[in-house]
């Protein structure tokens, strides 16, 4: 791999011990702004201001707390670092699970992975984890935080994804079941054949970061002194009729077709 490694690691199930580097799999690609000061243009910073008196506070005079409605409970920089897991360069495994058992919204951050010196051991491992089709689950500390992961093969590759914990993951249970006026089979079949109008493979060039593109664009025409002219996409009218919006949206289907 020519990407940097951002950790190091060893996988360890059993006796097996397979060493390890984690690259990250996707990249932030926003478009960062810097404060300046508007007359004069130069960078500006944030400080740390107490509202009454309206001073600065230093470093070495904060605190951090949690303030509830009554009362607030102050920590020092030693508690809480007694509560930080101890570092460990070990990805231990917990189970291998069925395919699919882990659902899509559990799934957080994806990490490729790749052989830390012995590239025998890695490969089969590799091999073994694509075969299975199985998805293991693991947990390991990195950067004084515990994970817990899904570690599973995307096209002959490994990959690590971190998982969401159980109170970060809101239940469908929890929404309100729809209520609106219930369809007849003529609307069903309708909005079925609308469906069947787009259906398509996904083609992940197709479909860009449509305002990241306009700022850069921004970006360059104000660098070269040139004035771009911004249209603002206009929305649609929604339609109160659900029958007379479908029949409409399949006949502009069919032709485009």
């Amino acid at each position: 791999m020519s990407a940097r490694a951002v950790w190091k690691g060893v996988i360890g199930f059993g006796e097996e011990r397979v060493p390890v580097k984690l690259y990250t799999a996707v990249s932030d690609r926003h478009v960062h702004f810097r404060l300046l000061d508007r007359r004069r243009h130069r960078p500006v910073h944030q400080a740390m201001i107490e509202p009454r008196s309206g001073k600065t506070v230093s470093r070495d005079d904060r605190h951090k707390a949690v303030v509830g409605k009554r009362d607030r409970i102050l920590f020092d920089t030693d508690e809480l670092d007694e509560l930080a897991p101890a570092p460990s360069r070990d990805i231990e495994v917990m189970h291998f699970l069925p395919p699919g058992t882990i659902d899509n919204q559990w799934y957080q951050r994806p990490y490729y992975l790749g052989p830390d010196g012995d590239e025998g051991t890695f490969d089969a491992f590799a091999a073994a984890l694509a075969s299975s089709g199985r998805e293991g689950l693991v947990h390991w500390v990195m950067r004084h935080k515990a994970y817990v992961g899904a570690l599973r093969d995307h096209d002959g590759h490994p990959v690590l994804i971190t998982l969401r914990h159980l109170d970060e993951v809101v239940d469908a249970d929890a929404l309100d079941p729809p209520g609106g006026a219930k369809l007849n089979d003529r609307e069903v079949k309708m909005a079925t054949d609308l469906v069947e109008t787009y259906a398509a493979d996904f083609e992940p060039a197709t479909y860009q970061d449509e305002y990241r593109q306009r700022l850069e664009a921004l970006v360059e025409a104000k660098r070269s002194g040139k004035r771009l002219k911004v249209k603002r996409r206009r929305r649609q009218e929604s339609a109160d009729d659900i029958a007379s919006s479908l029949e409409a949206s399949l006949a502009r289907e069919r032709k485009r077709a």
